[in-house]
């Protein structure tokens, strides 16, 4: 017993030396840790590359709005796959709340809305994505849901079926929201689209339930609600308005019609729509005009125009229902479409029904009797034809709804004909005096063989319809004035006003110390422009910019001042004012202008605040970062803007006008402080072999070591060292910069410019020396260098393995392989030729091959098919819109034949990029596989090594999908073990 007694107090003693022992080992290592600076980082240790299924959850804003008291902001996170989620939260509070959107297929703008008082949001959700799949697979049709939150006590209400929500303008004290139409309505016969609307009042939460409604406006105040009834068998179709001041409801007209188009003016003061009616002449149903002007407190003046009562209006036409009529702002005129309307076929007479029972005893058809299936399959090309037939069946949609502008001149009721065959397009101002027309009729066959765009402008008369031609062959014409008393145009290097009254032209730029010509732009045309900025409000001056600077000029020419001043001296360019209030109507120089500026060689960036009228200017913002996105309250100065860097994302900061001292107020990524990235970016300066001074983005690998040199992907497009402070948001597609220096790669980013009938060539006289210059820098492993591009940048690429062995490997995605094919054949998407686009934009060949034979075949990387040494990876796609697949097949086949290493992904029934997710993470899974193995030295994969017969090539997709889900659990699995 006393024996068993010691040998527990031994054990207990030792184990107190061990517990003694074991603590001053913790304290010595702390006190090391704490003490040696250089290995102060042991969370280091646990980052981790970015792999597939961490890109997949990186967020973006792809929504942003600031109450008007500046006191909240709304924005929405949509992941690169899965459901987006709306955030509203309190600038200067602690209030936020998040609400899951689902799969979102709208704008935001229809989605999402807050209270004129920021005391309400209101927004529709959707079904999440595995819901959204099941309902696409049973064709079912998508329900919204709407949902109503109290931004105070964060109350939130929900209603089903939703279709559309709309606050009641400045008194924010009514929600409408309409129902959609029940699903057994929309399998009826003669369908209808009337269905329920509920109007909620915010203040005492009542709700009033309206039927049958199947359009609704709000006026700009919030005190009128307007609505169309569209019932079954038109029963009680008719316009009601609802007075929300005393809760009165009338009918403004009522009747067996169809309404639609129903609208309140920008002001409030007047309500237009279009009335239906059937013709047993005509297929299409005939429309007049109905309209009303507030003329006192409650008393509405009725305003109809039926054209049928008009012998002034064009026969076989009608009011157009494909183009919505709106007032003029001086409510002398309202203006609306017209169209063609088809005359249904004339029922035989006795006569005829006796020719009729002939032809059918000896089976001949009547055209009308003539079957789809008796019909040739036919579309005839005609060498006259304008626009192709490619292009005709493209736009066949908008051709179709074209609407000819017409106006109705209130007080002297009468109807003027703007808009016709021999001048289609018509300009209209604010105001009903006078207007601009432009003719491209007479150059339209030529601008689509060539590109050179040309247009006659006409003044036109809003008070006779009268036209006078004030410009011939004019290419580049700009807005009207507000007041619509100048038009502003350019020609010969030069901006001029067009004064509409007394017919007078000013020459605005003559003896202005800039050039107004964008020397920058190297395609081939003749001296374009610089973009000018706009009018001021008051139509007395316009903004315009010589590439550098912003000058203000009178709109008769008169001196003009350099308002931002340093732009040329100091090689920064002032490229764009941004828009604080998106429904402004020309600049308001009494307010400060915000500009985004940029160091042309230094590719810093800023925001300035001008003062026009004062002539001051002043930085507010200036750092190694971008910033992009502005936003301004419209009741308080409270600012919001985005800054960016190659490594931090472009989150919401919160300031006042002076931008500074401001507060980081959103964080859509924090997972990725868990992440390995980019160790940082390079500058570089290079001169081209044409001695064209040029610059480079380089990105630095994650865990970047100097001295030691790394594989390094060569990005190429046009110019891209913009690019330095880009926060590139990791993404599934292809090639993505971030997940590519996670992966401990670098990325070289070099600028391109271009010799007019040399755009291949010009890649090797820019990229070359850029990838001599990073190799020089001592970053990039010249054995490992890699290179990709898409589409012209595919081009690029699949270019410059002709030329040169640089590249250990590369990948060219979507690129034009052969120039002469690629000329004369169809850009699909849009179904017009590449001709225009290879003579006057980014192909920047001066003329068609027959003239310059030698220089499309030393561009086209077709022709040295026999230099390429480079394993290349292809991508092309059967129903690419841009360039068409015959261009990958020839490449293709083309080293095939040669038996040079190349293997071709085509992902079927895609287009010009990868839209499926599963396309593009097959892609990026590729791409990265394929850049491993050749820079990387790991094993190549089999379907390069060997390929993949086409009977096996299911079991291999799936094999693949299969490991990727295993990897993306055991990564999972791993990441919670760390955590």
């Amino acid at each position: 017993m006393n024996k068993h007694v010691k040998t527990i107090s031994f054990l207990r003693l030792n184990f107190l030396k061990f517990i003694l022992l074991t603590v001053s080992l913790i304290m010595l290592s702390v006190w090391l840790l704490s003490s040696v600076p250089q290995i102060a980082h042991p969370e280091k240790t646990s980052l981790r590359p970015i792999d597939l299924q961490d890109i997949l959850s990186w967020k973006t804003i792809s929504f942003g709005q600031i109450s008007s008291d500046g006191r909240w902001l709304l924005y929405v996170l949509t992941p690169n796959e899965g459901d987006s989620e709306l955030l509203i939260k309190e600038i200067e509070g602690k209030k936020e709340y998040r609400f899951n959107l689902g799969q979102v297929s709208r704008n935001f703008n229809e989605v999402i809305i807050i209270s004129e008082d920021s005391n309400w949001v209101s927004f529709l959700t959707y079904p999440g994505t595995q819901e959204m799949k099941k309902l696409r697979r049973e064709k079912k049709r998508v329900e919204p849901r709407a949902f109503l939150v109290n931004l105070n006590s964060g109350e939130k209400t929900e209603w089903t079926k939703i279709r559309r929500i709309a606050l009641s303008g400045e008194s924010s004290r009514y929600l409408a929201l309409h129902r959609l139409v029940p699903e057994n309505q929309e399998k009826e016969k003669d369908k209808w689209s009337g269905s329920d609307l509920i109007l909620r009042d915010l203040n005492s939460g009542s709700e009033t339930n309206f039927g049958n409604v199947s359009e609704f406006s709000f006026d700009s105040s919030g005190f009128w609600l307007a609505f169309l009834v569209e019932a079954q068998d038109r029963t009680g179709n008719g316009l009601m308005l609802k007075n929300l001041k005393n809760g009165q409801l009338k009918t403004l007209d009522s009747g067996r019609f169809w309404y639609k188009h129903l609208k309140w003016d920008e002001n409030g003061q007047a309500l237009v729509g279009l009335k239906g009616t059937e013709d047993q002449k005509y297929e299409d149903k005939l429309y007049s005009l109905l309209a009303f002007r507030l003329t006192g407190l409650d008393n509405l003046e009725k305003i109809e125009y039926d054209p049928r009562n008009d012998p002034a209006f064009p026969e076989g036409f009608s009011l157009s229902p494909d183009l919505a009529p709106y007032w003029l702002e001086d409510y002398q005129a309202i203006a609306f479409g017209l169209k063609k309307i088809k005359t249904k076929a004339r029922a035989p007479e006795s006569s005829e029904k006796k020719e009729e029972a002939e032809r059918k005893s000896q089976s001949i058809q009547k055209p009308e009797e003539i079957e789809e299936e008796d019909m040739p399959d036919l579309i005839l090309w005609h060498w006259k034809d304008p626009r192709l037939q490619s292009q005709q069946q493209v736009e066949e949609k908008l051709d179709a709804t074209y609407s000819y502008l017409a106006i109705y001149r209130v007080k002297e009721k009468k109807f003027v004909r703007l808009a016709d065959d021999e001048l289609r397009e018509i300009r209209l101002a604010r105001k009903s005096s006078l207007a601009l027309g432009f003719d491209r009729e007479p150059y339209e066959l030529e601008s689509n063989l060539s590109g050179q765009r040309f247009q006659d402008v006409y003044l036109v008369d809003l008070k006779t319809g009268n036209r006078k031609l004030i410009l011939k062959k004019n290419r580049w014409s700009y807005d009207l004035s507000p007041d619509g008393s100048y038009f502003l145009f350019y020609e010969g290097g030069h901006f001029f006003s067009y004064e509409l009254a007394s017919g007078k032209t000013y020459n605005l730029t003559y003896g202005l110390p800039a050039s107004f010509v964008n020397e920058d732009d190297d395609h081939n045309v003749e001296q374009p422009p610089d973009r000018p900025i706009g009018w001021s409000k008051d139509s007395r001056w316009v903004l315009l910019s010589d590439g550098w600077d912003v000058w203000l000029v009178g709109a008769r020419g008169q001196q003009g001042v350099n308002l931002t001043q340093n732009g040329f001296k100091e090689q920064l360019r002032y490229q764009r004012r941004f828009v604080l209030d998106p429904e402004e109507k020309g600049i308001d120089l009494s307010l400060p202008q915000y500009f985004q500026v940029y160091g042309e060689w230094t590719k810093k960036q800023g925001i300035v605040r001008v003062d026009a009228l004062r002539k001051i200017r002043e930085l507010l913002l200036w750092d190694e970062a971008q910033f992009n996105r502005l936003l301004k309250a419209r009741k308080a100065e409270r600012y919001l803007f985005t800054r960016e860097t190659h490594s931090d994302f472009p989150d919401f900061y919160a300031a006042g006008p002076g931008l500074n001292p401001a507060t980081r107020i959103t964080e859509a990524n924090p997972q990725q402080s868990q992440f390995l990235w980019s160790s940082g970016v390079r500058l570089l300066d290079y001169i081209s072999t044409k001695g064209k001074k040029l610059q480079a983005a380089l990105f630095l690998p994650a865990n970047y070591q100097e001295g030691q040199k790394y594989p390094t992907i060569v990005y190429i497009y046009e110019k891209l060292s913009q690019n330095l402070n880009r926060y590139f948001l990791p993404t599934a597609n292809g090639f993505n910069k971030s997940y590519y220096t996670s992966q401990g790669y670098a990325v070289l980013m070099p600028d391109i410019t271009y010799t007019i009938n040399d755009p291949g060539m010009s890649a090797v006289w820019c990229v070359l020396p850029a990838v001599e210059a990073a190799v020089a820098a001592g970053i990039v492993d010249p054995e490992r260098i890699g290179i990709h591009g898409h589409s012209w940048g595919g081009y690029q690429t699949a270019f410059l393995i002709t030329q040169t062995e640089v590249f250990r490997a590369a990948v060219a995605g979507a690129p034009l392989t052969n120039m002469i094919s690629m000329y004369s054949s169809i850009y699909w998407n849009t179904g017009s030729a590449n001709q225009p686009i290879f003579e006057s934009s980014q192909g920047r060949f001066s003329g068609g091959y027959w003239d310059n034979l030698e220089a499309y075949t030393r561009n086209s990387p077709v022709y040295y098919a026999t230099r390429v040494q480079t394993p290349l990876l292809l991508l092309h796609n059967d129903k690419d819109g841009a360039v068409v697949f015959n261009q990958g097949i020839e490449y293709y086949n083309t080293l095939r034949r040669l038996k040079k290493p190349v293997v071709m992904l085509q992902y079927v029934g895609e287009n010009h990029g990868l839209q499926k997710p599963a396309n593009r993470k097959d892609y990026t899974v590729r791409m990265k596989e394929f850049f491993d193995h050749h820079l990387m030295g790991k094993p190549a994969p089999d379907w390069w090594q060997e390929g993949i017969p086409y009977l096996k090539l299911k079991d291999h997709l799936k094999e693949r999908i299969r490991q990727l889900i295993l990897q993306g659990e055991k990564e999972q699995s791993e990441a919670k073990k760390e955590k």
